[in-house]
């Protein structure tokens, strides 16, 4: 892989600032489903009336990763949405982030 940068990210304030995109399996600072971890986080927290209330927690299994989503009681309708909808969309968005890093990630959605 090449260490130039891949794109320049022009900011709000008109700051260029490179984006250094190169990613690399294996690398020993990576968290295991780290990405899958943010993913989650952040459609939640988009989801939700609550976002302060938004808890990931993470626990490495034989197959890759699972992750525990954890939301206040009144948003609990949003996350898993009509017929569970919602959630299963939200798993398959985070799986295919988990993919991006080379482990499977599977979402439970808990009171």
């Amino acid at each position: 892989m090449s260490d130039e940068p891949v794109d320049d990210v022009e900011y709000e304030d008109g700051d260029v600032n490179q984006v250094d995109a190169h990613y690399e399996e294996g690398d020993a600072n990576q968290v295991e489903g780290g990405t899958a971890k943010r993913v989650l986080e952040y459609v939640a927290r988009q989801i939700v009336d609550d976002p302060d209330s938004v808890v990931v927690e993470q626990e490495p299994g034989r197959r890759g990763v699972s992750l525990r989503l954890h939301v206040a009681p009144d948003d609990m309708g949003k996350i898993i949405g009509k017929r569970g909808r919602v959630a299963q969309s939200i798993r398959t968005v985070v799986r295919a982030a988990g993919a991006r890093d080379g482990s499977e990630a599977a979402v439970d959605i808990v009171d």
